[in-house]
């Protein structure tokens, strides 16, 4: 008798170990989940797309970003609004006149964003400005579309083709972090640049199709005194 009252003991032990180990694991479990949705909170809640402005290039060369001409101050950081949800569109549909508003303008399932960059200093400079990819949910980086109007010139960029080829009217990105790179030389004071980035999913691309749904992308404009390079990173 007295062996099974100890048997038993110990069954009710081991069982309340494993419980306890249980309950742990499970509120582990649920303090990473929670770690994770603050981290994509933050990285999420400022915006699909952002531009930053290395200090040196006002520091020491007077170069300024701002996105309302009336209101011309030195920040480090400027946000497009954020688009909740995208849905596929084509090209064809969006306005042609992009190039012609201020700040943040999106429409139905594109992100557009008019900015402008400025020498107030006294001397001639030059400046590098990447399009970095800084992150990226199911692949939704295959079909998007990034166009930048430079002083109302476009260029629109896509990640190359699953054939190995560029997408139909686009440049190739630099690489799968890195959309476009460009060197502005001889930007002399006063001298103004105007930009403007409209983000939108292809409908036309072969590869946006239904394995790309809830996909999520996250892209900054960095404008920097020299070139910084980007190490891919494996999504």
């Amino acid at each position: 008798m007295k062996d099974e009252i100890t048997v038993s003991i110990k069954k009710i032990k081991k069982r309340k170990k494993i419980i306890k180990i249980a309950k742990l694991t499970i509120l582990i479990l649920l303090l990473v989940l929670v770690l994770l949705y603050v981290i994509m909170g933050i990285i999420y809640n400022n915006g699909n797309f952002s531009i930053t402005l290395d200090k040196n290039l006002y520091f020491e060369r007077g170069i300024i970003i701002y996105d309302d001409p009336t209101y011309k101050v030195y920040r480090e950081e400027l946000y497009a609004k954020a688009v909740d949800y995208f849905d596929n569109i084509s090209y064809k549909w969006l306005p042609d006149n992009l190039d012609d508003e201020e700040g943040s303008h999106n429409g139905d399932n594109y992100i557009a964003y008019t900015f402008y960059i400025e020498n107030t200093g006294t001397d001639t400079s030059d400046y590098w400005t990447e399009i970095i990819i800084d992150d990226v949910v199911k692949n939704v980086d295959s079909a998007v579309r990034i166009r930048v109007y430079k002083n109302g010139v476009p260029t629109t960029y896509a990640k190359i083709g699953a054939n190995g080829n560029p997408e139909k009217e686009t440049t190739p990105f630099v690489s799968d972090t890195l959309v476009a790179v460009d060197h502005v030389e001889n930007f002399k004071p006063q001298d103004i640049d105007k930009y403007t980035i409209v983000m939108w999913v292809e409908g036309t691309d072969p590869e946006c199709t239904d394995n790309i749904l809830g996909g999520e992308i996250k892209v900054h404009m960095e404008f920097n005194s020299e070139f910084k390079e980007v190490t891919d990173k494996k999504k």
